[in-house]
């Protein structure tokens, strides 16, 4: 019997590591309402928190994959969950808004942030050569299974038992997922003796000499310089404001104006969840085998189709079209990870895991941006409509910028020189 390659355990960990910190990405939209009405505090003024942690979850990403060439995967990704768990536990303490900002968006902003895509980048660059594409579309979905797992359930206990219970329920799932990461995962091949999947020989595992600042700018410094990096980060940054930003915080919400149940609502978002998951698998096998230039404008497009036509979908009730729309923008979610993944490898070498944090850094300030500005104009307004056709419009530009790609298509960067042991 052939024995499997240990490259598929520890993509297995960081699957179960990924939908045990997912817990916090599902708690925004179920808590707005209770929030408000509990401590007063305006839609904008909780939006503001969530934006801090949109924020943070992107610019820690850079800086956490230079960390992980630096001091490990392992250790990196279980402070990370720890750092989860306590954001997410002491808000039970919490009395003013200042303490949700520190709490839910800088303490679970920077654990989340050092558990983001650039984790996937660097997993799947170390331990696989074949398969790539296919085993990012997984792991990106391991974010989307804990919405799922964990969405509905949060919807429940917020509304039975009150928003705490929620917060502690999230923070015990992190907490839950440290032991089995200290115990199987795994840093590099080199480790175990064997290779990379896919790979001919045993590599030996990079010695960084340069700090994790350090190397995280210098990547950023050498990546700027070229078109290839501001127009991957512009279609992420569209990308970020019409998911985790808009939708993530704000569907919910939004349905509730209509009448919708939140427990509803919250239903649907998951449904987003488990489309995602077959979405984005399905997109790392296109990219093993198309122009990721060509999967990210068909993704762009379509996306701002759909929610150019959203704003007359809502009612109280769940209509079939809603349902529709709902399996599209699962379907579409985060399918733009694994392209975006394939071309910062493709540009930037051995450079890529890193350059790609920063690349999901500008998809977490444009998430951050559109959180924020969406609660004001939801504020302003009384409705979401005008929001909904800004998202539309914008990511429809997505696909233009992500078609330029192909002016660009040699690499633009050579792969940034890293140490390794005579």
């Amino acid at each position: 019997m052939k024995r499997l390659h240990p490259a598929w355990l520890v993509a297995a960990v960081a699957f179960v590591a990924l939908v045990g910190a997912a817990g916090f990405r599902a708690t925004p939209g179920v808590m707005l309402h209770p929030l408000h009405e509990e401590f007063g505090w305006s839609l904008g003024t909780i939006s503001l928190a969530v934006s801090i942690n949109l924020l943070l979850f992107g610019l820690t990403a850079p800086f956490a994959a230079a960390l992980m060439e630096r001091f490990g995967i392992r250790r990196v990704v279980a402070y990370a969950l720890l750092l989860v768990s306590a954001g997410s536990g002491l808000t039970v303490f919490m009395r003013h808004s200042w303490e949700l900002i520190a709490l839910w968006g800088v303490l679970v902003g920077l654990g989340t942030g050092s558990m983001a895509l650039a984790f996937v980048a660097t997993v799947t660059g170390r331990w696989f050569v074949q398969r790539r594409g296919l085993v990012t579309g997984v792991l990106t979905a391991g974010g989307a299974a804990g919405q799922l797992v964990f969405l509905p359930v949060l919807a429940l206990l917020v509304e039975d038992h009150g928003w705490r219970t929620a917060a502690l329920t999230v923070a015990g799932a992190a907490l839950l997922v440290v032991p089995l990461v200290l115990w199987r995962l795994r840093d590099h091949p080199s480790d175990l003796g064997v290779t990379a999947y896919g790979a001919a020989v045993v590599e030996s595992a990079p010695v960084v000499t340069t700090g994790a600042a350090r190397r995280a700018l210098g990547a950023l410094r050498t990546a700027s310089r070229t078109p290839a990096f501001w127009l991957l980060a512009g279609g992420f940054a569209i990308c970020g404001a019409t998911t985790n930003g808009l939708i993530g915080t704000h569907f919910i919400p939004a349905a509730h104006d209509h009448g919708m149940a939140e427990p509803t609502a919250a239903s649907l978002l998951a449904l987003v969840g488990l489309f995602d998951i077959a979405g984005t698998i399905a997109s790392g096998w296109l990219t093993d085998r198309m122009d990721s230039r060509v999967l990210l404008g068909w993704y762009y497009a379509l996306r701002g189709l759909s929610l150019l036509v959203l704003p007359v979908l809502f009612a109280a009730t769940v209509r079939p079209s809603m349902l529709v729309f709902i399996l599209f923008y699962g379907l579409d979610w985060v399918a733009t990870v694994p392209p975006t993944v394939a071309l910062c490898r493709e540009y930037f070498g051995a450079s890529g895991p890193v350059v790609f944090g920063w690349v999901f850094a500008s998809h977490q300030i444009g998430a951050a941006i559109a959180a924020t500005s969406t609660g004001l104009l939801r504020d302003r307004l009384g409705n979401y409509d005008l929001a909904w056709y800004i998202a539309g419009g914008l990511s429809i530009s997505a696909a233009a910028l992500s078609l330029l790609l192909f002016r660009t298509r040699r690499p633009a960067a050579s792969p940034t020189p890293v140490a390794v042991p005579a």
